[in-house]
């Protein structure tokens, strides 16, 4: 299982300060009369945790209030889902809620906010709610997010003045780091938006806690999906160290370079240049790669 060391980003935000003074608590309504969100930053709820959390609402009640908005006759549920599951898993039919009157945006903000305090957040919803929660303060996609957070990154690091544009957008994305009491955004460039990349059977068992993320980055480096699934299988079951998958990686990779034809090598080598667009986004790795490219290009001229 991960360590705490292993998620090195944790917030550390005060849900109450966002709750404000227009809000009723101390309510209690009857679990028919919540619904849950179209939309919910969290995806995957561990079921051997909500059993021990079902037992124990069972055993002491609900200690902390979900927080909910009205929606017509019923309430939509903003904060607590985890909760909520545990609570209809252990057949409770009166939870005690804060009601407050949201908006669409502040409630999914707020669900972002509550989902990123999470002790048993994994490093993938970590990141997607950064992400997500950065789209909503800048009104833009979250794929666009990625792509300024990559540019500004670039442009930080060498002597360049911003625009006026650039920079509020830095005022803002400094300010959610702050707030949400992470390290610094360039970190998170650093550290986490490579996780967006790694192949789907690598992003679900991260999604599940199997695996850390640094495993994780050094299971993604087999290109060839069986080999990846058979190690993948072994780590989890195995529990084997960093140093052990990446002695098994490497071996997985030099045999699969034996096997390989030298047009499929080349072919597979462009197609991750290409997709990788270091001349965007890591300028000084491009940089390297051209000079490769050069001696390539004196090697093979007549």
């Amino acid at each position: 299982m991960p360590r705490k060391s292993d998620k090195p980003y944790r917030a550390q935000a005060n849900l109450s300060v966002l709750f404000g003074d227009e809000s009723s608590s101390g309510e209690t309504i009857n679990i028919s009369q919540i619904v849950l969100p179209s939309s919910q930053p969290r995806k995957y709820f561990d079921p051997e945790k909500l059993e021990q959390l079902a037992s124990s609402i069972k055993a002491h009640g609900v200690i902390e209030p979900l927080l909910v908005r009205p929606l017509g006759n019923k309430y939509e549920l903003v904060a607590g889902e985890r909760r909520y599951r545990a609570c209809q898993m252990a057949e409770i039919n009166d939870i005690p809620v804060t009601i407050k009157e949201l908006s669409d945006e502040s409630a999914f903000e707020l669900a972002l906010v509550e989902n990123l305090q999470r002790e048993d957040l994994n490093p993938v919803e970590e990141t997607e709610g950064v992400l997500f929660l950065l789209a909503q303060k800048l009104t833009i996609s979250v794929e666009s997010v990625v792509n300024l957070l990559y540019k500004i990154n670039n442009e930080s690091k060498k002597e360049f003045n911003h625009n006026v544009m650039v920079n509020s957008e830095i005022e803002v994305i400094e300010s959610v780091f702050k707030d949400l009491g992470r390290g610094r955004w360039q970190s998170f460039v650093v550290n986490r938006l490579p996780l967006l990349k790694l192949p789907e059977d690598i992003l679900t068992v991260l999604r599940e806690g199997k695996i850390a993320y640094t495993k994780a980055i050094a299971l993604s480096k087999i290109k060839d999906d069986t080999a990846r699934q058979e190690l993948l299988k072994k780590v989890i079951e195995d529990n084997l160290s960093l140093s052990q998958i990446k002695e098994q990686v490497k071996l997985c990779n030099s045999n699969q370079r034996d096997n390989e034809s030298p047009q499929l090598r080349v072919k597979e080598i462009t197609k991750s240049i290409n997709k990788a667009k270091l001349w965007e986004k890591e300028p000084k790795k491009w940089q390297k790669v051209e000079k490769l490219l050069a001696k390539i290009e004196e090697l093979i001229s007549p």
